[in-house]
């Protein structure tokens, strides 16, 4: 579509502020531009100017959210999900071109000024850096390196952070016994990163539903934090080691001088294994910078309050170890694409409790969906004559330990520790089917709002004990999802597991 074309309809609802037609544009410009540039490679730079455009023109900052989570999640997630190569490039170049914008605008002029001292003035010379990064072969760490403090940079979210960010850690706090580990991030990694770990969590959290700016102000936070922390170290004695995160927007921002820096391109490098998984390639790449080979799976650190409290949990509702404790989560963040439709989670979860043996622990999810989903499913054992019961992590010790289906209200910290005591787990792909595989958990993942099978590959679970995929289709139009399929496969998996 041309771009004029959808110019003229921006500047007709530009000033009457309409959410919905602001949405509707919105997402038809994006549309746009991915169905232009699967065609024929097109790069329509109009398209990615005008949502730009939307993104920062509204004083309310939830109009101005519309364009940038069109521009973020039909564009920008895309073309990072694909893990091509070629879509990495074109990554580059496009968020190159909206730090240019950014910049000449009056609330950019920090970011612009920031660049400045980083001798990068222009679009072009900030595309030229990172595209020299993304092609120069990984560069092993000079042996005169002895850090003090090393930086790792978080993925922003959860089960990234335990398949790539973990590994990262242990690697690198084995290789360098004596320097401090620091991850910046969110201040929920408190919960997997525990005091127990070693590693210290810096807690910088990143608008993911923010606006444009916001989410590129952000770098400016964080280099701020980065010169703070190594404010008294001298070049020889700190590390940033940035695995692909969108703190730096996936290392298009700089943070120091590329001697003290390493990242790694997770989404498309020539020679990279088209097979492998997160952590497999997180430790290639570890392999690489670091000059030796091991292979070390992800982890997480709980908190041992939290562990015990689901060890004691763990013994009431299953007293003589005669019982399957199956833990579940069936959120998917926010991305209903990934949820299985209809009545398939009554149906799972009526199914395996068909096995008198079996006792379910219900994570009821976050946010009122979830929770809406989780009431359905507890309401519909009841109806079957399924004993259940519902409560709070802090209320554990007061539960019906009779109840078969026991739905939890507990935060990322509290699943996974209640993962870690149970032998298997079942869910969506989400960050607790990393962290059950870290926590040597039998895990099924039922993989579904994708048909790239690279993506899959990359994102399923890394752990010493078996992990499974369960694909279901529910992206193409013509496919048809049987229910019953997929259970009896879950079930023929959980069987010859046995």
């Amino acid at each position: 579509m041309r771009s004029n074309y959808y110019q003229e309809q921006w500047q007709a609802i530009k000033e009457q502020a309409d959410p919905d037609q602001v949405r509707s544009l919105a997402r038809r410009i994006a549309s746009s531009f991915i169905d232009r540039y699967y065609y024929s490679d097109e790069y329509n730079r109009e398209h990615v100017h005008l949502l730009c455009e939307m993104a920062t023109h509204f004083d309310k900052v939830e109009l101005n959210q519309i364009a940038a989570n069109a521009l973020f999640g039909n564009v920008i997630e895309r073309l990072c999900d694909d893990f091509e190569e070629l879509q990495t490039e074109t990554y580059n170049r496009l968020i190159c071109q909206v730090v240019n914008f950014l910049c000449q605008q009056e609330q950019g002029s920090e970011i612009q000024s920031e660049l400045y001292s980083f001798h990068l003035r222009t679009e072009e010379q900030l595309y030229q850096r990172i595209e020299s990064i993304r092609l120069t072969p990984d560069r092993r760490l000079p042996g005169n390196v002895r850090p003090k403090k090393i930086i790792v940079l978080s993925r922003v979210t959860i089960g990234a952070d335990v398949a790539i960010t973990s590994v990262i850690c242990q690697r690198v706090a084995r290789y360098y016994p004596n320097a401090e580990v620091i991850v910046v991030g969110n201040d929920k990694l408190k919960q997997i990163f525990s005091e127990n770990s070693n590693i210290t969590v810096h807690e910088l959290n990143y608008a993911r539903r923010g606006g444009l700016l916001e989410r590129f102000q952000v770098w400016l936070h964080l280099l701020n934090e980065v010169r703070r922390l190594i404010a008294d170290l001298s070049p020889a004695e700190f590390l940033i080691l940035d695995p692909d995160s969108r703190l730096t927007q996936l290392g298009v921002l700089p943070l120091v001088p590329l001697q003290n820096y390493r990242f790694f391109n997770s989404r498309g490098k020539k020679g990279t294994s088209k097979r492998a998984s997160m952590a497999q390639l997180t430790n290639q790449w570890l392999d690489n910078i670091l000059g030796n080979e091991e292979f070390t799976y992800p982890q997480v650190w709980l908190a041992g309050t939290s562990v015990q409290a689901a060890k004691n949990f763990r013994s009431a509702i299953d007293t003589d170890n005669s019982s399957t404790v199956l833990s579940m989560n069936l959120g998917v963040g926010g991305n209903e694409r990934k949820r299985v439709p209809g009545d398939f989670e009554q149906e799972l979860i009526l199914s395996l409790l068909q096995e008198p043996d079996i006792k379910v622990v219900l994570d009821l999810g976050m946010g009122e969906e979830e929770r809406q989903q989780s009431a359905a499913i507890l309401v519909a054992a009841g109806v079957a004559g399924i004993e259940t019961a519902e409560t709070s992590f802090a209320q554990l010790g007061s539960v019906n330990t009779n109840a078969r289906l026991i739905g939890i209200e507990c935060t990322i910290g509290e699943i996974a520790a209640l993962i870690s005591q149970s032998d298997e787990f079942i869910g969506y792909d989400s960050a607790c089917q990393h962290i059950a595989a870290a926590k040597d958990i039998k895990t099924i993942t039922i993989f579904a709002g994708t048909n790239n099978v690279r993506f899959i590959r990359r994102w399923q679970a890394c752990g010493p004990n078996s992990s499974e995929i369960i694909y279901v289709d529910t992206l193409s139009k013509d496919s048809h999802i049987d229910n019953e399929d997929i259970i009896a496969t879950l079930m023929d998996f959980r069987s010859a597991e046995d």
